[in-house]
């Protein structure tokens, strides 16, 4: 494959990092804070779609910023899957930061400032994840993202926050320095290198055992994909604003933690030597547990933010999932849903945020006739359920039909049966919500006149990604050549 010496991977990462001054000394101007924020936002968007007809004509860029060990270089590398990632979070970070605006202004929080500041860093860190060439590169920046999330998480800084913050660390340092570290210095070991290749760098490397334990060394150690048992990180974090649930459980976080997985999986130990060691079907268990246990748990949840919470740890694991299958359909439909569950999920934070703007309510149990109320808010809601569901005409109905026909073709009839169920028991904890907004009505005393919507900082970015996840039914082209590019 044709290499492209270029700086613009390094300016795609840093744009968001250097414009953070600018923000700071901003902070008694929040009209031109929020301008910078939109600038680097479009900067950033714009750098990563000049790539994108390269990669798509089959080239990479590359760029080699440091070798502070040998054999492990701080380098860059562009290649399909990390574009398809980048291309995801630099486009969704401009709708977060206007929904932002509307959001934060709308109830008043403090420390401003402090938050685009941080939200501008953690994009930053989530690229670099994205564009990392090896192993040890992209470490460093999970670990950065990890660090820099942390003040999101604990905007609010109470006592509720500060014990989620401690929870959220404690779960994501801890299995990143306990787990992942030494799994990469063994590998290094093995191997020599941490490069992510076709093919892997591990088969025949080590006895086939030791090789099955470090793979799940790696699964568990990213514990940004909320795996169970090492998820009840991602539900605490439901105390931050509900822009950063959105980046944590829609584009960066979460998404950095499966993103990694995939790289190990098809990087690091490649297809065929997790085909001759057995480890689909094991993954492929652990994947099940955690869909189907998620979502049970998720009916049993009032509260809006974290019963999509516990409906990400679910749908989190489908890209796992996708994954272990080792079937074509299978791998396609995991690499898909990163993308068609972000823009499902973050519409549907942007709806919970907009409602606690609009109402103040957060509890399921309130909304009774919201939606002649907020029509718009609850019509962008009852679409991006569709598409975490996996019906039409959503984008996630493309990419669960995808898992769907990589289960029955790899003959693994038992987790097309998961898949079929979890998405019922994901039908049942979203329509529900959308029946109570239109169908009954508001309790005596509360009933409004007329419509009272968030701000349009918030009703335009929840409106135009409902409006995309339909598109993404329609029109998953790009999405599709960019993920089978990825997988060879």
């Amino acid at each position: 494959m044709d290499q492209i010496v270029s700086l613009r991977p390094l300016f795609a990462v840093l744009v968001s990092m250097l414009v953070i001054p600018v923000l700071l000394s901003s902070g008694r101007r929040p009209n031109v804070r929020e301008a910078w924020t939109f600038v680097a936002g479009l900067i950033k968007f714009g750098l990563v779609v000049s790539m994108l007809p390269a990669v798509l004509g089959g080239q990479e860029f590359v760029l080699t910023l440091a070798t502070p060990f040998p054999g492990v270089p701080i380098a860059l590398r562009v290649d399909a899957l990390g574009i398809l990632f980048a291309l995801v979070a630099s486009f969704l970070w401009i709708f977060t930061s206007l929904y932002s605006i509307g959001y934060m202004r709308g109830l008043n929080e403090h420390a401003q400032t402090r938050f685009f500041a941080y939200f501008a860093l953690a994009l930053s860190s989530t690229i670099g994840v994205a564009f990392s060439a090896n192993l040890f590169t992209l470490y460093l920046f999970y670990e950065m993202l990890s660090l820099c999330t942390y003040p999101l998480v604990t905007h609010h800084q109470d006592r509720e926050a500060r014990i989620s913050g401690r929870k959220y660390l404690g779960f994501i340092l801890g299995t990143s320095v306990g787990l992942v570290l030494p799994g990469m210095l063994y590998c290094y070991h093995l191997a020599g290198t941490l490069d992510f290749t076709a093919a892997g760098i591990l088969a025949g490397q080590a006895p086939a055992p030791v090789l099955i334990l470090l793979f799940f060394v790696f699964v568990f150690g990213f514990a940004k994909a909320g795996i169970m048992p090492f998820h009840s990180w991602l539900p605490a974090a439901m105390v931050a604003p509900t822009p950063v649930s959105a980046l944590l459980h829609a584009v960066a976080v979460v998404k950095v933690g499966v993103f990694s997985i995939v790289r190990i999986s098809t990087g690091t130990f490649g297809v065929d030597l997790l085909q001759s060691l057995a480890l689909g079907p094991a993954l492929a268990t652990v994947a099940s547990v955690t869909i189907l246990l998620a979502s049970c748990i998720a009916l049993s949840q009032d509260e809006l933010k974290r019963r999509l919470a516990f409906s990400t740890i679910s749908q989190l694991s489908y890209i796992v999932l996708g994954i272990a299958l080792l079937s074509p359909k299978g791998m396609l439909g995991g690499v898909l849903h990163i993308v068609m569950h972000a823009f499902g999920k973050i519409t549907l934070f942007f709806c919970a945020g907009a409602i606690m703007v609009a109402t103040g309510k957060k509890f399921i149990s309130q909304m009774d006739g919201l939606g002649r109320m907020m029509p718009i808010t609850l019509g962008a809601f009852f679409i991006g359920s569709l598409s975490v569901i996996g019906l039409p005409p959503t984008g996630g109905f493309y990419s669960k039909w995808n898992l769907l026909l990589g289960a029955i073709s790899a003959d693994q009839v038992l987790f097309a049966g998961v898949l079929l169920v979890s998405s019922f028991l994901n039908a049942l904890y979203f329509l529900p919500i959308v029946f109570r907004g239109f169908f009954v009505p508001q309790p005596a005393g509360e009933a409004a006149p007329g419509i009272q919507e968030a701000p349009l900082c918030c009703v335009i970015p929840l409106a135009a990604t409902a409006g995309i996840s339909v598109a993404l039914f329609l029109y998953p082209g790009l999405f599709v050549s960019l993920a089978q590019m990825a997988l060879g």
